[in-house]
């Protein structure tokens, strides 16, 4: 661990990784960062021990650079990067949509650059990275990503192809789940239940189900037949979801949201 990284745009998800990372045994000496306001960088080095420095000293310095702008602004960091960054640097982008061969085309020839979509759970350690290999990025490459990227959770390696329905799954997927509280929680309001018991209720009930869904083995189908009571309870709830096409609309949400990150790719912001 005895390279230096440096997070470029440190952002939420860029501090939630050096956080991770630090407790994972990184030393914050190796660490660098760089932020768009001067006070923001500040407080990164009061918070973390990390070291601030501009974009251009970050390539020229560190092993690793792990891109963190948002997709529109990731060509004026590289126009920015790109005279500073010898070829055997390991780019690592967080952008969604963003395809390596928009970095390579940008860089020196041969650079290796790694594609992650992580998700807002790196904020508790729990996040899901997928991580894809651009045409020059090696085997030692992946390994080192997964070792940054492990964390603050767990990291999965999936060819390129797949990432942008892993965008629409996992990227996205912590929204829908917050999307599916808010609602049952409102339901428990017409219910007749206070807020926050309502609240509580249905939080706990949906970490208890996602241990399970981890744990267990079970398929969902089998976990959810378990809690399906003939004319039961249950069971009606599912008939009304299947009447109001759930299953339906969750599907056409994900291919929305994979078809947002091929256009954010094809540069249609």
């Amino acid at each position: 661990m005895s390279q230096k990284v440096a997070v470029l745009g440190t952002g939420k998800i860029g501090e939630a990784l050096l956080s991770g990372m630090i407790r994972a045994g990184w030393a914050p000496s190796d660490l660098l960062v760089t932020a768009r306001r001067p006070e923001r960088a500040e407080e990164l080095r009061a918070r973390h021990g990390v070291t601030p420095v501009t974009n251009p000293e970050a390539a020229k310095t560190a092993d690793t650079l792990i891109l963190t702008v948002k997709p529109q602004d990731m060509g004026t960091l590289l126009d920015e990067l790109a005279p500073h960054i010898p070829a055997d640097r390991l780019v690592i982008s967080g952008a969604a949509g963003i395809p390596t061969s928009f970095f390579e085309e940008r860089l020196a020839a041969g650079t290796p650059v790694v594609r992650v979509m992580t998700n807002t759970p790196a904020l508790v350690d729990e996040a899901m990275s997928v991580i894809s290999a651009g045409t020059h990025a090696t085997a030692g490459h992946l390994a080192h990503a997964e070792e940054i990227f492990g964390a603050v959770g767990k990291t999965l390696r999936v060819p390129e192809s797949q990432q942008d329905a892993c965008t629409a799954l996992s990227g996205s997927g912590p929204a829908y789940f917050f999307y599916l509280v808010e609602a049952m929680t409102d339901a428990g309001i017409l219910l007749g239940l206070p807020r926050d018991k309502a609240h509580e209720l249905i939080v706990q009930s949906a970490i208890g189900a996602a241990v399970m869904l981890r744990d267990s083995g079970e398929h969902p189908v089998k976990l959810r037949e378990n809690v399906t009571s003939p004319a039961g309870t249950t069971i009606n709830a599912i008939r009304e979801l299947e009447n109001h096409g759930v299953r339906a609309a969750l599907i056409a949400a994900l291919e929305a949201a994979r078809d947002r990150s091929r256009e954010l790719a094809s540069g249609n912001n």
